[in-house]
């Protein structure tokens, strides 16, 4: 079949020719380019459910397919090819393949909630987002997002310590996330600090980092705590 919106269509499909003859009849110049036909059977039927189970996908069986979330999107307004209706579009089919060619987007969501207000449906398509994001990174198709590697340091102080000393999540953070541990806004930002802190203060803070104390009587509790939310991960992906 001819096409004339190309842009919608993967390269990898499109067939175009400088002259073409179709059952004897020249077709040559705008209608030159061709769509390769395709059925689609790679898709998952549990995939709704999957990112059902993630925090903010909850309602996405609620969709209609309206628009108002891409309309009112604002990155959709400076780039086209992050649409939330699609992406909705293909998480209820189960068309994954199709949206980890999107991969390197979606993560772009920037949590405006234009969308979330505006959805008749209440479908929350910025939590869809970030359930999207979140199952890229557990399957391995996406790298671990900053945000996702600071909340693991966080979570892991609690299992080991029962508290967290901020200058040590900060430290392992940049170190696991890649940045240099001394950047020019934190220098700047420790030098203000220190001018109003006692002496005594700041060494027990760099002691902290060193030998960082636990919460008293914590025991096994960080253990029991990690145990508890890995089975309860595992319940909600099944």
């Amino acid at each position: 079949m001819a096409i004339h919106e190309k842009s919608l269509i993967e390269p990898e499909r499109l067939l175009q020719h400088d002259s073409l003859v179709v059952d004897g009849v020249d077709v040559s110049g705008h209608w030159n380019t061709m769509i390769t036909p395709r059925t689609i059977k790679d898709y998952d039927d549990d995939f709704e459910a999957k990112i059902q189970a993630y925090s903010g996908g909850e309602n996405v069986h609620r969709c209609w397919q309206c628009g108002s979330c891409t309309n009112s999107c604002t990155m959709y307004a400076q780039n086209v090819q992050f649409n939330p209706r699609y992406w909705i579009y293909l998480t209820r089919l189960g068309l994954t393949e199709e949206l980890i060619k999107d991969k390197d987007i979606i993560w772009q969501c920037v949590s405006c909630n234009k969308c979330t207000n505006i959805c008749p449906k209440d479908v929350k398509p910025e939590g869809v987002m970030k359930a999207l994001a979140h199952w890229m990174e557990e399957e391995g198709i996406t790298e671990k997002s900053p945000s996702t590697i600071f909340d693991e340091e966080f979570a892991d102080q609690i299992y080991d310590y029962g508290r967290i000393e901020d200058s040590k999540v900060m430290k392992n953070f940049f170190k696991k996330s890649g940045q240099p541990l001394f950047q020019s806004w934190l220098i700047e930002f420790t030098k203000r600090m220190m001018k109003g802190l006692p002496v005594a203060h700041g060494f027990r803070m760099g002691m902290n980092v060193v030998f960082t104390p636990k919460t008293k009587s914590w025991g096994k509790t960080g253990e029991v705590l990690q145990a508890y939310v890995r089975e309860q991960k595992e319940a909600a992906h099944g």
